[in-house]
């Protein structure tokens, strides 16, 4: 008898581990201040942001979510260790070559929306790649568009548009440059729970529609359980982690982390 031997079709998620991560950080350690004040945000976290993941950090507060994320999109030095953008350690790059790096393969979407109040919905979406002088690729800019479903609502400003519209007007502006990572401090945090609905499809399209790498950082449990995987930090450190989560798994294990871990004293920029 021959015996045959099947060869199984590699998985999504398969494909995802093959690959090299979209960021990285090692040993990263944030302390605020000095001496007896001194605030360790960041106690030696280590962490692989895969990609085309949709990634929610999530803690208690002062558990160093916000700045965890500020660090790894460098938008805030490290102390001590490394933060890889691809193959990109960060925290050796002087202001302009970080600078051209979070314009060119970072996009950004926090929860004040950020948008120019005398520019239209659309001047808004393209200010980045006006910046730095880019033209936008057409088909790309409309798929975009038509995804957040903003097609109708292109010449109008931020204050013709309702928070959830202006949201989705961030969210574009993030993705329109193709960026290889988008960090989201709170996309939903300003939101009804309509409008933090309709975002939140939106960022989740991006990940399985376009092979979007996203990293949100929430305190919202429903907001989490959109993605594939919660990153749970507790005093500065990585404890935990879940995939596929529910939003009840996650308050569970939250209730279980805010019951456990004393919060240390908190820096102002410190989640």
């Amino acid at each position: 008898m021959t015996s045959t031997t099947t060869t199984e079709t590699p998985t999504a998620q398969s494909r995802r581990d093959a690959q090299p991560p979209a960021a990285r950080v090692v040993d990263l350690t944030k302390v605020y201040g000095k001496g007896e004040t001194a605030v360790r945000a960041l106690d030696g976290v280590s962490l692989d942001i895969r990609r085309g993941e949709f990634t929610a950090i999530m803690g208690p507060s002062g558990s160093g979510k916000s700045t965890m994320m500020h660090c790894a999109a460098g938008l805030d030095a490290v102390t001590s260790g490394q933060v890889l953008i691809g193959d990109v350690d960060i925290t050796t790059l002087k202001d302009k070559a970080l600078t051209a790096l979070r314009r060119d393969r970072i996009g950004f979407v926090f929860q004040a929306f950020n948008l120019v109040p005398t520019l239209s919905a659309q001047e808004n979406i393209l200010l980045p790649m006006a910046i730095a002088g880019r033209r936008p690729d057409r088909e790309w800019l409309d798929l975009v568009i038509d995804t957040v479903g903003l097609r109708d609502r292109l010449s109008h400003r931020p204050s013709e548009l309702s928070g959830g519209q202006q949201q989705r007007v961030a969210c574009a502006r993030a993705l329109v440059s193709r960026p290889e990572i988008v960090f989201a401090d709170e996309p939903t945090g300003n939101l009804d729970s309509s409008s933090g609905a309709e975002v939140l499809s939106f960022l989740r399209r991006s990940v399985d529609e376009f092979g979007q790498t996203i990293v949100m950082v929430t305190h919202d449990p429903v907001a989490a359980s959109h993605t594939d995987r919660v990153v749970f930090l507790a005093d500065g450190r990585f404890v935990d982690e879940m995939r596929d989560p529910t939003a009840e798994r996650i308050l569970e294990r939250m209730a279980e982390l805010s019951a456990h871990h004393a919060v240390a004293p908190s820096h102002p920029s410190e989640g």
